[in-house]
């Protein structure tokens, strides 16, 4: 919700590289109390080519290009195409680690994004703008941002083995603003970047986000995967729509509609399968 206030001030690409550098301040910070290290320099060879790897995948190509599909088919549509992603991760990490899951671990997943798919998907033509044209562009643009989310924790969990969960992305980050760089350098987006940064509230707002997402967030998704399967980390961790239904009644007095709440209660039901079975 502070990444949406300040994208509509300067713009979700802006967003995207500015949220970052507090982050890494904040990991730095986190690095040095707990671990006596600043900066990841204890991290292997191996660990910094997978992490690096993952931070492009996730935080460059994913985002990029799910924040482009918001805006050709609108938020909701491209949030439930989002919900694909913990499949997407299960499968990959069959592939990888050879990760089974139980028939029980197989419906709470199930549960957990239909629940998700429902109640995003509830009122999703309303989200839908533009041509028909935008719209398939967005599918795949959302899609590309599904793989991205689901290859870049799988890589994450590659890279990180017994690593620390912290520095690991801590590591993905730094990657991250490198690609953004380039990216930037390559599309001209300097001069946008420094009017962006003179946005005193938007830059306020980026900086609260990024202590909820790449810092807490990102690193404890990290932490979960690597004391769980991929499927059920992913699961509970693609529960956002549903736990930010309660914040946007309560910020933006938004209504929402039955099936979002028969949805977020499916939806935590799985997770509740997830926990206790």
């Amino acid at each position: 919700m502070f990444f949406e206030v300040a994208g509509r001030r300067i713009g979700s690409l802006a967003v995207n590289l500015i949220r970052l550098g507090p982050a890494l301040v904040l990991l730095a910070l986190w690095g040095w109390i707990v671990r006596g290290y600043p900066l990841p320099t204890d991290a292997s060879a191996e660990a910094w080519f997978y992490l690096a790897i993952s931070g492009w995948v996730g935080f460059v190509i994913g985002d990029v290009c799910l924040f482009r599909a918001f805006l050709l088919m609108g938020t909701r549509l491209s949030t439930l195409v989002m919900a694909l992603w913990p499949a997407l991760a299960a499968i990959m990490s069959w592939f990888v680690f050879g990760e089974a899951l139980g028939g029980w671990d197989v419906l709470g997943m199930t549960l957990t994004i239909g629940g998700i798919a429902m109640a995003v998907g509830d009122r999703a033509s309303s989200d839908t703008t533009g041509a028909q044209r935008n719209v398939r562009r967005g599918l795949v643009l959302a899609l590309i941002g599904a793989l991205g989310q689901a290859g870049g924790l799988v890589l994450s969990k590659v890279g990180m083995g017994d690593y620390d969960a912290f520095a690991a992305t801590q590591i993905r980050i730094m990657a991250a603003i490198v690609g953004f760089v380039v990216l930037f350098t390559a599309i001209g987006w300097w001069g946008k970047i420094a009017v962006a940064v003179k946005n005193g509230p938007a830059v306020a707002y980026t900086s609260l986000g990024a202590v909820f997402g790449p810092f807490i967030g990102v690193s404890l998704s990290l932490y979960a995967v690597k004391h769980t399967s991929m499927g059920v980390g992913a699961s509970i961790m693609a529960t956002t729509p549903i736990i930010i239904i309660p914040m946007v009644v309560l910020v933006h007095r938004a209504r929402v509609g039955v099936m979002s709440v028969l949805g977020a209660v499916i939806a935590v039901g799985g997770v509740a399968v997830l926990f206790l079975i």
